[in-house]
């Protein structure tokens, strides 16, 4: 296999502010935008070409990636005028593709983070002769994803939504948003509409008889559709947990770029990355969290599970958990910010205008 086609178009909608300016596999983590973890990992299992079907902010990835030889591949980019889906997109994608009709192409979502054995599934694929392989992976707490049960060999038998009772939860397995596509049924794909691969293309496949093959990989997998999830994704990046050869640096409790400014008593734990041009004062302590290029960390402020846009601003003695500051934004000094506050991009917070606790 040679051949992989990157979802990237969608609009990012639950990341905002993150993705007001950046399409969402654009947006950093540990250090690199998040499509360069996918790329790198793609071309480590031997894939030469890969087409990003974009749409979403579509003008920003061919600047930064060109045509992929920094990273030893070929990119070719496609844009959807309209979007179209996760099936549409592959369509639309299908005259780039160079792969014969029973070649196998594989196929990447832009927000997942994974330890997938790419080869293995690929190898699963053409061991059984599958129309279209799908990686699964377990989960504690199926409820919020649709589930796809396999009988004893792993072929899938149904494709079933979310669950809402606890008799329809058949199975922990969920679609975890890779597959392995025989290059044909692509091409069966309606052109030029809307199509879910999920909700439309697979359960239409079984409904013909077509052979869908489940591989369960149950390494590291993490959907990075939320700012808690992307900020976890990104500090297990730089800790090792995820794996990655894209990581600009050592594995360890911190990264911090170069032209980064870090005062030498300033506390960086827990996977912490600091982007270039920023500056992190003395005092400050910064657990777990994600400091963009250009960003300012005043002294003894605390951040903790958070995440600091580009060129913002963190006032002195500011206590941030669980936060998304959008780019160019400034949360003034003595200000409190606690899980799921998000303050958009230019915003500006007057100092301890925001509070949880007594100011004494």
């Amino acid at each position: 296999m040679t051949e992989a086609i990157l979802l990237v178009g969608g609009k990012g909608t639950r990341l905002r502010p993150l993705t007001v300016h950046t399409p969402k596999p654009m947006v950093r983590a540990a250090g690199v935008p998040f499509l360069t973890h996918q790329l790198a990992r793609a071309k480590a299992a031997g894939v030469e070409h890969i087409v990003l079907a974009t749409s979403y902010l579509a003008e920003v990835f061919e600047p930064y990636f060109g045509d992929g030889s920094s990273l030893g591949l070929h990119l070719e980019y496609a844009t959807e005028e309209e979007p179209l889906g996760t099936g549409g997109a592959l369509r639309n994608v299908a005259p780039r593709l160079r792969s014969g009709p029973d070649e196998p192409v594989l196929v990447f979502n832009g927000d997942i983070l994974t330890g997938l054995d790419i080869g293995a599934l690929v190898r699963t694929h053409e061991e059984t002769g599958a129309d279209v392989s799908l990686h699964l992976t377990k989960v504690t707490d199926p409820r919020a994803y649709g589930l796809v049960p396999t009988d004893g060999t792993g072929r899938v038998l149904a494709f079933l939504e979310k669950p809402q009772t606890p008799e329809e939860i058949v199975t922990d397995q969920i679609n975890a948003g890779a597959y392995v596509f025989r290059r044909s049924v692509i091409d069966t794909i309606p052109q030029g509409r809307p199509v879910s691969v999920e909700r439309e293309t697979f359960p239409g496949l079984l409904a013909a008889g077509a052979h869908l093959q489940g591989m369960v990989d149950s390494t590291y997998w993490l959907d990075l559709g939320t700012p808690a999830a992307f900020v976890r994704g990104s500090a297990d990046l730089v800790l090792g947990r995820a794996p990655s050869p894209a990581v600009p640096g050592r594995c360890g409790d911190r990264l911090v770029l170069p032209t980064a400014v870090v005062a030498p008593d300033a506390k960086l734990t827990g996977g912490t990355v600091v982007g270039e041009g920023a500056f992190v004062a003395e005092g400050a302590r910064v657990f777990g969290s994600t400091i963009l290029p250009g960003a300012v960390i005043e002294p003894g402020a605390v951040i903790t599970d958070s995440l600091i846009g580009t060129h913002a601003r963190v006032g002195t003695r500011s206590v941030l958990t669980g936060t998304v500051i959008g780019d160019g934004a400034v949360v003034g000094a003595d200000n409190e910010l606690r899980e799921g506050a998000r303050v958009w991009c230019d915003a500006h917070i007057p100092a301890g205008a925001v509070r949880f606790s007594s100011d004494r």
